[in-house]
């Protein structure tokens, strides 16, 4: 079948509208109809050259989506065409030992590097395969995936907000609940307040932390911070001392958003003993982060998180949930609605931290 899609046909270039031919879905495979998807940090990193899983190119980008069951391969049985699905980032096999201890971000199951190298062959453009974001590259006007994937919602969401669950939103109110498991009463610092940040700050409140403290260079996002529960506000400079303001002797948890090496540090040094810092955002690969051992000795922790840390088919429901009870804002975390045909447009303002999130509507 032909259709649409954005396609990376080299690095640090525009994206291509082209034509290209998606197969129908093999046993086990769901076709969707992509009518949402939002434009993330990962997309832009794929398109500098500086994602670990993109590599041959062409690529259809895009991973943070939301449509409709379009049709089912043989054996498929927990959706049906017409089904309204977020597409999770991950389909855990069940069976491997991240998935027998509950730990699904973990799953080893034998699809799993395939899928995060761009999946199985499913697209091809002019007769050459081309490869999707992590196996689902929903740049496009639809994707296959593995029924695995594909989370059923309520119809009564929208897909605007159904989409940024699957990314942005879970990999930081998953950051909160999952990994930091922050207790009520905490006291909380939050650095980097953009689309993740800002799922951070929302996860600290659905925790009921009471002191949230959250730090940008940018003062356009300290004050959509504030909207989403944000009780303190800095412009970030020397983060230990400027917390110590706020909190004396340091917050309870940290959460670095901002993939720096020096900024993750500064975050882990502003906890007071018995303190835990979970990295969000990923630093470049190989770039080294210096924390004094002083503060680890403290029993101070750094801990690390892969989205959230999220079992998908027990997560997005959830929040998917929250949000009908309004108790999470995804409506406020879209900037602007853009078509297909303005990919690129959209991939520049993110870029210069104009919006919290964009997203691609078909």
């Amino acid at each position: 079948m032909l259709m649409r899609a954005a396609v990376l046909t080299g690095f640090k270039t525009p994206m291509e509208i082209r034509d290209v031919e998606i197969a129908d879905p093999s046993p086990g495979e769901v076709r969707v109809q992509i009518k949402a998807s939002g434009v993330c940090g990962s997309d832009l990193k794929a398109i500098d050259g500086k994602s670990p899983v993109v590599g041959k190119l062409p690529f259809i980008l895009g991973h943070e989506s939301a449509g409709v069951v379009e049709s089912v391969g043989a054996g498929v049985t927990t959706v049906k065409p017409g089904d309204h699905v977020i597409i999770s980032m991950s389909g855990p096999c069940g069976r491997c030992r991240g998935c027998g201890a509950g730990r699904f971000h973990l799953c080893s199951g034998p699809a799993r590097l395939p899928t995060i190298m761009g999946g199985f062959p499913r697209i091809t453009m002019d007769g050459q395969e081309t490869r999707r974001f992590i196996g689902i590259g929903s740049f496009a006007e639809y994707a296959v995936v593995s029924e695995t994937m594909c989370v059923k919602i309520n119809k009564s969401v929208p897909f605007a907000a159904a989409c940024l669950l699957a990314c942005g939103v879970v990999t930081g109110v998953g950051a909160v609940l999952n990994v930091a498991q922050v207790p009520p009463g905490a006291s909380v610092l939050v650095v980097g307040c953009g689309g993740v940040g800002l799922n951070v700050i929302q996860g600290t409140v659905l925790a009921g932390a009471t002191t949230i403290i959250a730090a940008d260079v940018a003062e356009q996002k300290l004050k959509l911070a504030e909207r989403f529960g944000a009780t303190h506000t800095l412009l970030a400079g020397d983060l230990p001392r400027q917390v110590a303001d706020l909190a004396p002797g340091g917050v309870d948890y940290a959460f670095d958003v901002t993939g720096v090496p020096g900024v993750l540090a500064q975050a882990f040094a502003a906890t007071q003993p018995g303190g835990t810092t979970v990295m969000v955002g990923s630093p470049p690969a190989g770039d080294p982060v210096e924390v004094d051992p002083g503060l680890l000795f403290a029993s101070r922790r750094l801990m690390g998180t892969q989205g959230g840390d999220s079992a998908p088919h027990r997560d997005l429901p959830m929040l998917a949930a929250q949000y009908a009870r309004g108790r999470l804002d995804l409506d406020g975390l879209i900037s602007e609605r853009l078509p297909l045909d303005q990919i690129n447009e959209a991939v520049e303002h993110v870029r210069q931290g104009a919006v919290a999130r964009t997203v691609i509507t078909f």
